[in-house]
């Protein structure tokens, strides 16, 4: 039976309660001594004696009451502290000061086998580190990736307490973890066709094809002009698609050099090069294994990243830098970009192999200006979006606002509207945003010379293709076929199947 004996906090009232344990003839198995309390675990004491016991007890001064508990507080923070590492879901170890393994949670009992031995790059890592100092380690473990974090504790072991050495505790957090991690806390709109605005017949057809390509596991190339929402294409296929609880994560090919892009996709080895930490470093592709990984301004890798990145859509294989090991991982490759890949292909500057495996699936994204029919339900949710993050009541558009908006030409298409949305409602006072609230000269909207020079045709060509694509998105939701939209325009059958084919809206 065990006993919380509670009384006063004076000197000399445990002795005191051990000589009446002793007197009643009972063994004491432990004590436990808080201020207030005194623990004990008494086994022989039946529940025909407790009330003789407790008398006695109770006659010692400062004892204020005897209560019967099932278990000691070191017993229940012992088997708190036991249930919280065996349900910890990352493999867990404790190393003591001469390597061995002191304990080992059920996820790290799967890590090291059978043979209990701790991996030969940790045992090295840990004896380098000379017993100060924590750090982490890009390993592969039984043909999966992790990122090993060590961290000294106090002495751990019969030999770590012998020479006074520290004891280590080891963490293996899977890359998918980690990419799941990384894919909650960083930036980006939550993956649904929710957050794409809009009924316009040209946004119902990217809604179409995004659920349609959802549900395929199939690489897809999201093409249009900056600052449509090609991201949140991306993520509305994540969301929709049998990835969904999976990592998504995104890589920006214009805003790094080469060697970064390379090492940010790939990961690499340890000292691959000069700079490079001598623990190495998961790559994208291993923290997205089982989920999505989105290539933004996919036209601006270089051929070299190109090839390996050919060489992964191939057969699901890379290698880090400076690696030698390969890894498999299974990502699906969504990407975008502005730019005409066809036309970098004949320039040489695009693979032409990698644009067929890219383009499997493809989402053309439609220019803000195609679609104005969808701007006033924008503006609504932008500034309801904006007076929420500044703290204020959601103003209204007097018409003449909402027309001005409505016909701007918008360069910068979403994006550059939700920044215009943003400003004039930081820059208004009152319930009501008037023509003279707005200011859209900062933006370069009013003058078409100064337009961004992205959104303008290199060449003739080009220009001539954009001109017969924006015609055809607009015509093919009133002329679902390719013969009644030739009838339409005046052209063959033949010459419309293959300006249709061109601009992706093949039936």
């Amino acid at each position: 039976m065990m006993l919380d004996i509670r009384g006063e906090n004076r000197v000399g009232i445990t002795r005191d309660i051990l000589a009446v344990i002793a007197r009643a003839g009972f063994d004491l198995r432990r004590l436990e001594v808080e201020t207030g309390h005194v623990y004990a675990h008494v086994p022989g004491l039946r529940e025909a004696d407790l009330p003789n016991l407790r008398l006695g007890l109770e006659w010692i001064p400062g004892v204020q009451a005897v209560v019967v508990i099932d278990a000691l507080p070191g017993d229940r923070r012992r088997e708190a502290l036991e249930t919280l590492v065996a349900s910890f879901p990352d493999p867990l170890l404790v190393v003591a000061a001469d390597g061995g393994i002191a304990a080992a949670n059920a996820a790290g009992q799967a890590i090291i086998g059978p043979s209990a031995a701790l991996p030969a790059a940790i045992a090295a890592r840990l004896r380098g580190k000379g017993g100060s100092g924590d750090g982490t380690l890009a390993l592969t473990v039984n043909g999966r990736a992790y990122l090993v974090e060590m961290m000294a504790t106090g002495a751990v072991g019969g030999a770590a307490k012998s020479d006074g050495g520290p004891g280590w505790l080891v963490i293996f957090r899977a890359s998918q973890r980690i990419g799941r991690e990384l894919a909650l806390v960083g930036p980006g709109e939550s993956g649904t066709l929710d957050r794409i605005v809009g009924d316009s017949p040209l946004i119902a057809q990217v809604k179409d094809r995004i659920r349609r390509f959802a549900e395929v596991d199939a690489p897809v190339l999201i093409g249009g002009e900056t600052g449509v929402g090609k991201e949140l294409v991306a993520r509305a296929i994540h969301g929709a698609g049998p990835r969904r609880s999976a990592p998504f994560l995104a890589l920006n090919c214009a805003a790094l050099p080469e060697n970064l892009v390379e090492s940010e996709l790939f990961g690499y080895a340890p000292g691959a090069f000069s700079g490079a930490t001598r623990d190495g470093k998961l790559g994208l592709l291993e923290l997205a294994d089982g989920g999505v990984l989105f290539l933004d301004e996919i036209g601006e890798m270089s051929p070299y990243v190109q090839s390996k990145l050919l060489r992964f859509l191939e057969d699901g294989a890379f290698r880090r830098v400076g690696g030698k090991q390969e890894r498999r991982v299974s990502v699906r490759i969504l990407s975008a970009t502005h730019r005409d890949l066809a036309r970098l292909c004949s320039d040489g500057r695009f693979r032409e192999d990698l644009l067929y495996r890219l383009s499997v699936l493809r989402v053309d994204v439609p220019a803000l200006r195609e679609r104005r029919e969808d701007i006033p339900r924008l503006i609504d949710r932008f500034l309801g979006g904006a007076a929420a993050q500044i703290g204020r009541p959601t103003p209204r558009l007097t018409a003449d606002a909402l027309e001005r908006l409505t016909n701007h030409p918008w360069p910068g298409n979403v994006r550059q509207l939700q920044n215009v949305v943003f400003r004039t409602l930081t820059l208004a006072d009152g319930p009501v945003i008037g023509l003279e609230h707005l200011d859209l000269s900062r933006d370069g909207g009013g003058d078409p010379a100064s337009a961004d020079d992205d959104a303008l045709p290199p060449d003739w060509h080009t220009a001539q293709r954009r001109f017969e694509a924006d015609l055809l998105r607009r015509l093919w939701p009133l002329y679902p076929s390719s013969r009644k939209l030739a009838a339409r325009l005046g052209v063959s059958h033949t010459t419309i199947a293959q300006k249709l084919k061109a601009a992706g809206l093949t039936p």
